[in-house]
């Protein structure tokens, strides 16, 4: 038997378990091309403009849900119409693709909701239209209302500048600069109600978009991005979290471990694919794949897409400072509570801005994600992907990574093939599947589903 003493033992390990013997040199995953007509878009995107609408947005006073009655210049169905017209102003550079719409509703009187009476709940819906005919779908949506310290308090301020106006200004230059860019994939600018007292607004929007069968493949939630400065002081103007569920709606738990999928939902590959597009252009800013559904004790829209079984992430500023969310504007013991806006810095806004921007515009641009099944029927140390083409891909690279590594580290080109056998262990290596267009865009990764027939 070899003597293994002068090797670093992980490597020896691997030697006599026969794992690296098969293996050939490793192809490293190379960052996306740059799409000219994304990197022409982002430098459009305003710090100026952002926070010219967060300005307006505090302007109305409070934004609670419970303040719908407060009339035609204060509470949050002020600052709903303000959102219409932007959104329909926005829409005449579309050439007729954006429609705007509300999604209303009475949600019932519930003290274990939070809801101490009937309340009337309105969200804001801007929808570009692409030519995809599947009507394949992806959302960037925020949530406009806002509260203070005592949450059904319709009555006083509540200036949400962080939480949540940097990210509906956000949602709105998103859609100003996109909306006369064509693009395959449709996209829909949301901006929702009622987030605070339970994510009334995007439950509500989710399951109409799922009871009318609609292709979402992803949302890109924004909530509280406009910080750069947290509660330690410390300023971070170049990162931004992003949160990703781990295990969709549905899932049988007798079967993650056997299948090794429990970092491989649809919302981390919409994560991972986030990161690796925003990292790629020159915006100054890299994301922080956070591998759970949302911080402790708190809660975003994006979790009511995943309720529908629909890939959801969220984006959120590095370090948080809760003495400026759901609080009264005051000052105690010396120290300002409240969310104001002299908290926000809107260049660092607009970088988290085009960091959506060319992740959302790269979606939609790119081929649908691959549907992906593995075939385990054979006891070998062989793996065999298969998937149905995809309309516009002309290629399709398969993804290769260890099972304790975070991202995707090794591709091969599978051509225009719509199956690939590859010399690498099942049982060892975690697999994914993208498809490639003519001009280089790229799919999120389709993880492939076991199957034995």
């Amino acid at each position: 038997m070899p003597s293994y003493r002068l090797l670093h033992r992980p490597v020896a390990l691997a030697l006599m378990l026969g794992l690296l013997a098969v293996l050939p040199a490793r192809a490293d995953v190379a960052a996306p091309p740059l799409d000219p007509a994304v990197a022409a878009v982002l430098p459009r995107i305003s710090a100026a403009q952002m926070r010219a609408t967060d300005e307006r947005l505090v302007g109305f006073g409070t934004r609670s849900t419970f303040s719908e009655r407060a009339g035609p210049k204060r509470g949050v169905f002020a600052a709903r119409a303000y959102l219409v017209e932007r959104f329909r102003q926005i829409a005449r550079s579309s050439g007729g693709r954006m429609t705007v719409a509300l999604d209303t509703y009475t949600q019932p009187a519930d003290p274990k909701k939070r809801i101490p009476r009937d309340v009337v709940i309105s969200s804001v819906i801007a929808t570009l239209r692409g030519d995809d005919p599947s009507g394949r779908t992806y959302v960037m949506s925020s949530h406009y209302d806002s509260r203070n310290t005592n949450n059904d308090d319709g009555d006083h301020d509540a200036p949400g500048a962080d939480d949540n106006g940097s990210a509906t200004s956000a949602v709105v230059e998103a859609a100003r600069v996109l909306a006369s860019v064509p693009l395959h994939a449709t996209v829909a600018f949301a901006c929702f109600d009622s987030e605070e007292q339970g994510l009334f607004g995007s439950a509500h929007y989710a399951q109409t978009l799922k009871a009318a069968h609609v292709d979402v493949e992803g949302d890109l939630n924004n909530d509280i991005i406009g910080a750069s400065i947290g509660d330690d002081g410390v300023k971070r103007d170049d990162v931004v979290r992003i949160f990703s569920e781990a295990l969709p709606p549905g899932t049988d738990p007798a079967r993650v471990n056997v299948i090794g999928g429990e970092n491989d939902s649809p919302s981390r590959e919409l994560a991972r694919f986030a990161k690796e597009t925003g990292d790629a252009y020159p915006i100054g800013l890299r994301g922080v794949l956070i591998f759970r559904a949302d911080r402790f004790l708190r809660g975003g829209d994006h979790e009511s897409f995943n309720a529908q079984g629909f890939p959801a992430i969220r984006f959120v500023e590095p370090v948080e400072n809760f003495n400026h969310q759901h609080q009264d504007v005051r000052v105690e013991n010396g120290v300002q509570y409240g969310d104001l806006l002299q908290y926000l810095d809107f260049d660092y806004l607009a970088k988290v801005t085009r960091y959506n921007v060319a992740a959302l515009a790269t979606l939609a641009l790119a081929p649908a994600t691959p549907k992906v099944t593995m075939d385990t029927k054979a006891l070998d140390n062989n793996t065999t992907l298969s998937w149905p083409p995809v309309p516009r891909a002309v290629r399709y690279e398969v993804l290769r990574r260890s099972t304790s590594d975070p991202v995707w580290t090794a591709v091969d080109d599978a051509g225009a093939a719509t199956t690939a056998t590859l010399k690498f262990s099942k049982d060892n290596w975690l697999f994914g599947v993208r498809a490639v267009d003519a001009e280089g865009h790229r799919s999120p990764a389709g993880y492939p589903t076991p199957v034995r027939s």
